[in-house]
This record gives C-alpha cells, structure tokens and sequence, in this order.
C-alpha cells in the first residue's frame, strides 16, 4: 500500500508536542486545559501513529488508516470522516485535493435518529442545513485516499469507509482501534499519557499545526469548520504566535 511518506513501521517517536494554549477563557477548567495541551502530537508523530494503524489486524486497520488520515491532514471530525462520499473528493494524479463535506453521520441510539439506523445523516455543525465546506487537502493526503478507494473500492452509496460488511463504522470502533495502534506505535509511556489519546485529538493536532506554521486564522477556520472566534478562544497560543509573525513582517517591510 503506497502511504507516501508515512512510515511502514514507526519510527521511535519524539518527545516534543505542540503547546498551543495561552490565556485559558474562565469557563474552561485549568486541569482539564492542561489535559487537553499535552494530547496533540507533532507530525512524525502522527506519521508514526497512521503506519501503526495498519498494523492493526489483518484488515481492520488497514482498512481504516485512511478514515484517520482524513482527521489529522484534513481535519476532519470522526463523523465527517465517516460520511465521506467519492463524490465528496477530488483526487487528481498530482498536486493537492479537495474534500467538499456537505453532510455528517454523528452516530446515536437507533431509538432517537429519524431513520431508525444508528447513524444519521444531518448537516454539517454550525452550518446551514445545505451549506458545504471545502477543504484544501495535500498531496499525501490524495494519495493515501485513491490508494484506499483502489484497495477497497465504495461502498453502494459512494461511502469511502466502511467493514467488510458494509456498515458504518461505529464510534467505538474507531475508539477501539486507535487504542490498538497507539499501543503499537507508542513507547509504554506514551501510550499511557493522554498523547492523542482519542482519534478526535488528530483534528486537534491539525488545527493547531496550521496556525502555528502561519496560515491565517480566517482560513483555518473556514477548512476546520469552526468560527474565527472559537478558534480564538481554544487556540489562543497559536493565534498569539501568529500576531507576532505579522508584526515581523510588517517590521521587515517597514525597513527595506
């Protein structure tokens, strides 16, 4: 399987993390912050984690690698990753991609979804109900996902990931194997610190990898999904950095 530069087997992973929380809003709690600042890994990290999926039975992991790749490169939330559609994807030969999501598939008791499935259709998060969102996706990213659609086709009604049978993936599913994959692609350390501990802290990790490289807060939140103002509130440092960019910049063009 061609994963591009995502690592075969994982390579001994890093100590560092991404530490992207300044001034904590008084509604968050100063524990559950600290919590949350030290699950959000670098990108050989990362790397080494999607390599680890595979490695995950004989084909439940492989069959899934992709569906995470979709939250750490694109991030995706576990539902809007479950929900992609071939049609949803532009996967050219070469250069970067496009997802366009237009709905999601948060999963619940069948007793309380209008179809009486466990998952139900519904639209995306803080849109309207027929609004898309496009999302930009790198080149590694197009090729694990035409890798994953040559291996393992779509299913009857275009969904990229699913079981064998054919249902959809179920969140504890996906919980449980991440937790295999952290196990394989982490020291016994890590794998008991709360390090990417749920599949979700992948989005976490790509929001806060694209700010604090310097690409502009209205833009990440239009891939991410959120509003500039929770982006504000939740990834504080990383916005503050950013600020710091901009007046360098401005300083540099001031002196030439």
């Amino acid at each position: 399987m061609v994963i591009g530069r995502i690592p075969r087997r994982p390579p001994a992973p890093g100590p560092s993390v991404f530490e992207w929380f300044g001034e904590q809003p008084q509604h968050i709690d100063r524990v559950a912050l600290a919590a949350v600042v030290l699950t959000v890994v670098n990108p050989r990290q990362a790397g080494a984690l999607l390599a680890a999926v595979t490695y995950v039975g004989r084909s439940r992991g492989p069959r899934m690698m992709a569906l995470y790749a979709c939250m750490y490169y694109a991030a995706l939330r576990p539902e809007e990753a479950a929900g992609l559609r071939r049609e949803n994807c532009q996967l050219p030969n070469e250069g970067w991609g496009m997802l366009t999501l237009e709905k999601a598939r948060p999963q619940a008791n069948k007793r309380y979804t209008d179809s009486g499935e466990a998952h139900d259709e519904r639209g995306l998060k803080h849109r309207a109900e027929r609004e898309t969102r496009p999302i930009p996706i790198p080149p590694l990213l197009v090729a694990i996902l035409r890798e994953h659609i040559k291996r393992y086709g779509v299913a009857d009604d275009g969904r990229l990931f699913r079981p064998a049978k054919g249902r959809p993936y179920t969140a504890s599913a996906i919980s449980r194997i991440w937790q295999e994959a952290r196990a394989i692609g982490f020291g016994p350390e890590q794998a008991a610190s709360p390090l990417a501990a749920r599949p979700y802290d992948l989005r976490h990790a790509a929001v806060s990898l694209w700010l604090n490289i310097g690409v502009p807060a209205t833009e990440v939140a239009q891939r991410a999904g959120h509003s500039v103002e929770v982006l504000q509130r939740v990834y504080a440092k990383c916005v503050e950095g950013q600020a710091l960019q901009a007046n360098n910049k401005i300083t540099s063009a001031l002196e030439d």
